[in-house]
């Protein structure tokens, strides 16, 4: 990502931030964060194996 960003001006990461914001909206940013968040978190868990874990604890109630 670093790379990405010395490449890229701060009038540039403002111009991309604009966009966003006017594509999306104020109110439909909040949710797609949230939505990546949990991918992303889901994402982990099943690298680490937490998810056949926590499917094991559900099967055994």
């Amino acid at each position: 990502m670093q790379v990405i960003l010395g490449t890229l001006g701060p009038w540039q990461v403002v111009l991309i931030i604009a966009v966003v914001l006017f594509m999306f909206g104020g109110k439909k940013i909040p949710e797609l964060m949230k939505g990546l968040a949990n991918g992303i978190k889901d994402f982990k868990d099943i690298m680490s194996g937490k998810e056949e874990e926590n499917k094991d604890e559900k099967n055994k109630q």
